[in-house]
């Protein structure tokens, strides 16, 4: 009898284990699923000056306006880190001297050839901006970190990197110089916004508000239990050594006072859910600030408005930034 207790209690014992371990093996692969950046971009050969759009109301003819044939492969370092980072800047066709700049960041797992901001650029460059595309650590040809988004908690040294390189080598003064982000590249640029309060202006693009939630949102999508999350930024800890949920583009978004923001996103996003953007902009309401607009995209899906309602969305970018920064 005393001999099948041991049995027993062994067994339950190693179920034990093995449950733990695998619960935090399954937080590892979650934790890997949500941040890796195996970059798209190798799938693209795409440069400013010849690319191609998904199919939108535009169709194939009026994207040759869109072009930009000028462009200069440039590098920068990211701000406070070792890393060297990759862009292509777009001096504005004419008087570039004198021109409003706006930097361009790109989604998770994308770079700066991703159709979305070589269209984007050529909106603002066509109104008559100077653009700089940017590639985030470990994502297209800038320096590899470690191989892991870390929600923008690192990664905002290299917009800040970016923004710093304007200022410092292309000496263009602070108010002159606006932020562009698409999905995490936008909750990555509020984060800098926050930082840094002498950029002047943001225009946010299908923004997470607080990565938890989320992660929490995402393991709903996968299939998985909402728990895990807390795991899985730990795991980001032990795997990169990343706090992810050490910033947030809703702190971020707090001390915008009156910097004029732009929150936009597309209800059929299921990726990130619009929930977000109202989260921001109850966010900047409730902390006072002054000067935050917002357009939700009916029935555009994740960071797809752009292609969706060009026209639109073309006006509303370059009326913002006009009003942000003349």
């Amino acid at each position: 009898m005393k001999r099948l207790r041991r049995i027993l209690l062994f067994l339950g014992g190693t179920v034990v284990i093995v449950g733990i371990l695998g619960y935090f093996g399954l937080s590892a692969i979650v934790y890997n699923a949500v941040t890796a950046t195996n970059t798209l971009c190798t799938d693209w050969d795409y440069t400013p000056a010849a690319y191609t759009i998904p199919e939108s109301e535009l169709g194939a003819e009026p994207i040759t306006p869109h072009l930009m044939p000028d462009y200069q492969e440039v590098s920068f370092p990211s701000l406070g880190d070792p890393l060297t980072l990759s862009g292509w800047y777009i001096p504005a066709a004419e008087n570039p001297e004198a021109s409003d700049v706006i930097i361009l960041v790109h989604t998770w797992a994308m770079c700066k050839k991703a159709p979305n901001m070589l269209f984007t650029a050529g909106m603002l460059h066509q109104a008559g901006f100077s653009t700089l595309l940017i590639d985030l650590r470990d994502h297209g040809n800038s320096e590899i970190e470690d191989g892991h988004f870390a929600a923008g908690t690192d990664e905002y040294r290299d917009v800040l990197g970016a923004w710093d390189w304007l200022v410092t080598e292309k000496q263009v003064p602070p108010e002159r110089i606006g932020l562009f982000g698409a999905s995490l590249g936008a909750a990555t640029s509020l984060i800098a916004f926050g930082e840094e309060p002498r950029i002047a202006a943001i225009w946010a693009d299908s923004s997470y508000a607080e990565v938890e939630v989320a992660i929490r949102d995402e393991l709903t999508r996968m299939g998985l239990p909402t728990f895990i999350a807390s795991t899985a930024r730990m795991m980001g800890n032990l795997i990169a050594g990343d706090d992810i949920g050490s910033k947030s583009p809703l702190l971020a978004i707090a001390t915008a006072g009156n910097r004029p923001v732009f929150i936009t996103h597309g209800t059929a996003d299921t990726r990130l859910s619009v929930q977000y953007a109202t989260d921001l902009l109850n966010g900047a309401q409730a902390a006072g600030a002054t000067n935050v607009q917002s357009w939700i995209v009916e029935g555009s899906t994740h960071v797809s408005a752009m292609f969706d309602q060009p026209a639109e969305y073309e006006e509303r970018l370059v009326a913002f930034f006009q009003m942000a920064l003349g």
